[in-house]
């Protein structure tokens, strides 16, 4: 049986403090939640835990379904009989591990296409695919697969393209006030590219100044020596 029980409401910011009733015990909120990422806190046993009075256990969806596999653990009899832990268990939707991976994954319409970062082998989570995923895992507090927007959001609206003069400077006056991410595409002659992204935020009759440092190539010499 799941049901939130309130205890107190904060009457001048609706913060609350109440107990989250779940099949497998009761959690007190707010609570803090240790990490079993890959269905086990690290150096800390399940007793140890429950001496430290963890009410809940987090675990990661990504990461198990990798390693060893939702399956297995659905036929070990859920996460709470694969990991020793008779209290509660939350899963993520692994949104979050996905975003992470970079070139390594493909954001389209119907979900989110990646490559393990174990073997390289490719996967798609989609809503309803992580929903299948998690109750496999059995966990008592399932999250919906989420997509992580970069921060600050900008949408991926690809505004433009600009070329400095010959001193390596440029003045644009045509972007509105926002929050943008600019990237170097093409270094001086004989100068290294600057890899790091700049985020910078334009506002209203303030001068923004983006850098951007090329350091100089060195020629590399290279002597046999017999």
């Amino acid at each position: 049986m799941f049901e939130f029980e309130l205890i107190k409401e904060c009457k001048d910011t609706g913060a609350r403090a109440g107990i989250f009733h779940t099949p497998h015990g009761d959690i007190e909120t707010p609570v803090f939640m240790p990490v079993g990422t890959q269905a086990t806190v690290k150096t800390m046993t399940p007793e140890e835990l429950k001496a430290c009075n963890a009410q809940i256990i987090l675990s990661n969806t990504y990461h198990l379904y990798l390693r060893p596999g939702h399956q297995l653990i659905e036929e070990a009899g859920g996460l709470h009989e694969f990991m020793g832990w008779d209290r509660p268990i939350l899963t993520d939707s692994g949104g979050f591990q996905v975003f992470s991976l970079g070139d390594l994954r493909k954001i389209k319409e119907e979900g989110v296409e990646f490559r393990s970062h174990i073997d390289g082998s490719k996967h798609l989570f989609t809503p309803e695919r992580v929903m299948e995923i998690e109750n496999a895992l059995g966990a008592d507090i399932i999250m919906a697969f989420d997509e992580c927007n970069p921060y600050p959001e900008q949408n991926g609206e690809h505004v433009g393209e600009y070329t400095t003069d010959k001193d390596g400077t440029i003045n644009i006056a045509t972007l509105s006030p926002d929050w943008y991410v600019i990237r170097e595409k093409l270094s001086p002659e004989g100068y290294l590219l600057d890899e790091t992204p700049k985020t910078v935020e334009v506002k209203t009759n303030v001068p923004t100044i983006v850098t951007f440092t090329n350091k100089k190539l060195t020629a590399l010499q290279i002597k046999k020596v017999d």
